[in-house]
């Protein structure tokens, strides 16, 4: 049996839309008035290990999609409850949805997923750690009075889109040979004034507009911190990653 967690989020429903042909598919969510349709449905609530224990029993293979909680002593606390629960419901295999640099670094956005990561390792289970960038989906370049601007620098992305990066999960969660692995899933590299370039507009690079999460990211990209690469993500699809050039080139 195949348990996801996190089942009515948008990479949960992207998850199950792959699964839902097959019968042994469990979507957990906490609002069973969200979740999604086809499936079987469980209640369970990352504040509520109890009952995430009951949801869990029974799974082969569970997917762990991480919380949306951004207060970090919260999210961690939630995190390291469910990955208990999993052990003590001795689900078969686990794969956590993590962030790109858990593996080594503990603090900022990584700071909740290094330590679920190392939950996952101390609790003995069979694991597979699919370490995400950050969305293509939510980085879609906006034309604005006729031009493209951003902050970064001119220095690359990494990102990639959900559904690839749902499809990998599903490819993990139904496959062999992924256990016991760590992926670093990044999608080709990118960068706003290609984009411009794609969209027939003129590139203008612009100031931070001020303090906040974007300023934050932007000061990553432009230090080269998304630039990294790793052909894990094309190996586990059987196929490249899509690119935010050719995602533009088709919605034009």
């Amino acid at each position: 049996m195949i348990v996801v967690t996190g089942a009515s989020g948008a990479l949960g429903r992207l998850v199950i839309d792959r699964l839902s042909a097959r019968p042994d598919v469990v979507a957990v969510v906490r609002d069973p008035a969200r979740a999604p349709q086809g499936v079987r449905v469980r209640r369970g609530d990352y504040d509520g290990p109890d009952g995430l224990r009951e949801a869990f029993e029974g799974a082969t293979r569970l997917l762990l999609v991480s919380s949306p909680e951004l207060d970090p002593a919260r999210r961690i606390k939630q995190h390291l409850d469910a990955v208990a629960a999993a052990a003590d419901a001795g689900v078969g295999a686990i794969a956590y949805t993590s962030l790109l640099g858990a593996g080594t670094v503990a603090t900022g956005a990584t700071e909740a997923h290094h330590a679920t990561e190392r939950a996952v390792l101390d609790s003995g289970l069979p694991y597979t750690l699919l370490r995400h960038p950050y969305y293509g989906d939510a980085f879609v370049p906006r034309v604005s009075g006729g031009e493209l601007t951003s902050s970064t620098g001119g220095r690359g992305l990494n990102t990639a889109f959900r559904s690839d990066l749902a499809e990998a999960a599903v490819r993990v969660l139904t496959g062999d040979g992924h256990l016991g692995r760590a992926y670093d899933f990044t999608g080709p590299l990118w960068t706003y004034r290609e984009a411009a370039e794609v969209l027939g507009v003129p590139y203008r690079e612009v100031p931070d507009a001020g303090p906040g999460p974007m300023s934050w990211l932007n000061a990553q990209v432009r230090a080269g911190a998304l630039e990294f690469q790793s052909p894990d993500l094309a190996h586990v699809l059987g196929r490249p990653a899509e690119s935010m050039l050719d995602r533009l080139r088709r919605a034009r």
